[in-house]
């Protein structure tokens, strides 16, 4: 009987340090850093590879937003005319996460624009914030400031028609609805340090992106249910690149004065180091996690 007991009891504390022991696991797997990495216009979560391959090898959850009419979205970019229509994949996303779970966020490009909305909707799911190569504008394009520092400047390739392919979805006399790079120029303005394999592939893979609601991005806190404040308090890093031809450093520099990150770290790439650079980059997105 005694025996019995004592087995008894010998089984319930190795229940228990189970138990245990597996809700050490859960704890690990649920601090381990989840990253979120949101594209460029006109690209899509492919252009992540590299990036996604050395994370994952390494540990680390990734997931790889396709904005709307970008990626495997299918949507056609001239009937998407707000850019909340624009962000709505992330902001699902993220919605979709349970309520103790938190990303790191990562904006390329113009993805400076999402990632910034989304801080300002769901700021107590972000960690941290990184921007490479990005349009960083606390408010988005409100001034005339605003589109001189975040818009690409390619004056000097000439008239928008001569850099862009443009397609008019509201009628020849509306704005533009939609916008990509001519295949000619897209190595020298995006690509121009990347490996000639990868700026090829881009180019089969970009698809017009839909600017009208890029350009109509408005960034407001939403102040229900938290706050007031709360989206200022997520950290915020901004990676520089400075040979970039696209958001050049001039401009970069000018948006980290306007609205200063938590720190900023140099890289010696182009506009796309996700091609270029994808070692130094991977290794300054793991500095980042460490500053936490």
């Amino acid at each position: 009987m005694g025996e019995e007991k004592g087995e008894t009891h010998h089984h319930e504390e190795e229940a228990k340090r189970n138990h245990q022991e597996d809700g050490i696991v859960e704890i690990k797997k649920k601090d381990k850093p989840h990253f979120v990495l949101v594209h460029g216009f006109c690209h899509g979560g492919w252009c992540w590879y590299k990036i996604r391959c050395l994370m994952e090898n390494s540990g680390y959850k990734v997931s790889c937003i396709d904005l709307k009419g970008s990626g495997l979205d299918q949507t056609d970019p001239n009937t998407i005319l707000s850019f909340q229509d624009y962000n709505q994949p992330l902001l699902d996303f993220l919605s979709a996460l349970s309520d103790d779970e938190q990303v790191i966020l990562v904006g390329h490009s113009a993805g400076g624009l999402n990632v910034t909305d989304a801080i300002y909707k769901f700021p107590k799911k972000i960690s941290l914030v990184v921007y490479i190569a990005a349009t960083m504008l606390k408010k988005g394009f409100v001034d005339d400031q605003d589109v001189k520092d975040g818009v690409p400047d390619f004056s000097e390739y000439g008239q928008l028609g001569d850099v862009y392919d443009i397609g008019f979805g509201s009628g020849p006399d509306q704005p533009p609805t939609s916008l990509v790079i001519k295949k000619e120029l897209l190595r020298k303005l995006n690509y121009h340090l990347c490996p000639q394999e990868d700026s090829t592939l881009a180019a089969m893979l970009v698809r017009p992106g839909p600017i009208r609601a890029l350009t109509s991005a408005r960034i407001e806190e939403e102040l229900e249910g938290m706050a007031e404040g709360a989206a200022d308090k997520v950290p915020r890093i901004y990676i520089k690149t400075m040979h970039d031809r696209t958001i050049k450093p001039e401009h970069q520099e000018a948006m980290i004065k306007r609205w200063p990150p938590s720190d900023v770290y140099v890289l010696e790439s182009d506009h796309s180091p996700i091609f270029s650079a994808p070692f130094i980059l991977f290794g300054l997105l793991v500095k980042a996690v460490a500053s936490l």
